[in-house]
């Protein structure tokens, strides 16, 4: 187990803006939330001359109670093939398996999961979640669940996030408790993992990196949305960013 610090390589600051013309990252955000999540992670990229994509997952046409995580597939899929070249994708929560489920369609340049809901290959059975078809994260939110929710941020922060939760679709989060199957991803991959997460327990995550032998790395005093929101944010960004751009620099 490493550090994401010390699993940052040595490398200039514009190296890989040099050598690639503005590599793109296309962050995914994770159920309950939106690409607002990646706002410090957007700074962090796009100040070392990234082209930074986090555009907010959708309903079906047939509303949120009627979609399923192959539609979240199917967007990333789009948001992938839209780009001038292969991104790296970066995603937390649902938004890790979302990348790691796009990976073989899209062959992306480099992986980074932070937080990831494991995969079927490594999903504990436990007790089926009884996810209503609309589960009211955004009707139902409070402040004081926003901060118990981000005991590692500041008031400013779960206020930011508090203002923004939605509701989430029930079918997605019933697939992916269920545990949707995966394969090995062809790119390099960082899993990234909070140390005071209770969502996905930092031993789920480590279990995933081994099994797909990528790099882990722990956040130290982090919890579940930490890394994105918490006061550990903009280090982790930029730690993340120093390995996409040793990970590409390798590529050329």
């Amino acid at each position: 187990m490493a550090s994401l610090a010390a699993l940052a390589p040595r490398v200039t600051p514009m190296s890989v803006a040099a050598r690639w013309r503005a590599p793109t990252a296309i962050c995914i955000h994770g159920a309950g939330g939106g690409g607002w999540e990646w706002a410090i992670w957007q700074r962090v990229f796009g100040a070392q001359g990234w082209n930074v994509l986090a555009p907010d997952l959708m309903p079906a046409q047939d509303g949120l109670e009627r979609t399923g995580i192959e539609d979240y597939v199917a967007q990333v899929t789009a948001w992938c093939a839209a780009s001038p070249s292969a991104p790296v994708l970066i995603g937390a929560s649902l938004g890790g398996l979302l990348a790691l489920l796009c990976a073989p369609r899209v062959a992306p340049a480099a992986l980074v999961l932070i937080n990831p809901l494991p995969p079927a290959s490594l999903r504990e059975r436990a007790a089926a979640r009884d996810y209503p078809d609309i589960v009211a994260w955004g009707r139902a939110r409070s402040l004081d669940g926003t901060r118990r929710a981000m005991p590692d941020a500041d008031d400013a922060a779960c206020l930011f996030a508090f203002r923004r939760w939605r509701d989430e679709s029930g079918a997605v989060l019933r697939a992916a408790a269920a545990g949707v199957p995966a394969a090995a991803p062809l790119c390099p991959l960082l899993v990234v993992a909070s140390e005071l997460d209770h969502d996905v327990p930092p031993a789920a995550s480590r279990a995933l990196a081994q099994h797909l032998g990528g790099s882990f790395s722990l956040l130290p005093g982090a919890s579940h949305v930490g890394p994105l929101l918490g006061r550990c944010a903009n280090g982790a960004a930029r730690a993340a960013l120093a390995w996409c751009e040793q990970v590409l620099c390798d590529k050329v």
